[in-house]
């Protein structure tokens, strides 16, 4: 086997691992996709199910409160 050849089938394997890789890294984003939608559908099914339901607690019920920016300490 010529020394060229033997390059084009290392270079050939190195490319099918970081294929694998990739293949794995599009599973998991497809995966977590698949998870935000349904999460988004549930979530968009029980907003129009609550909305005639009236709040259980009020700002006046919270015992601490987080504020965003820079001046947060009211």
């Amino acid at each position: 086997m010529s020394e060229e050849i033997k390059v084009i089938r290392e270079s050939l394997a190195r490319i099918e691992r970081r294929l694998e890789v990739v293949e794995k890294m599009l599973e998991e984003l497809l995966e977590q996709e698949e998870i935000y939608s349904l999460m988004k559908l549930s979530e968009d099914s029980l907003e129009e199910f609550f909305s005639d339901e009236p709040d259980i607690y009020s700002e006046k019920d919270l015992k601490v409160r987080y504020y965003e920016g820079k001046n947060s300490s009211r």
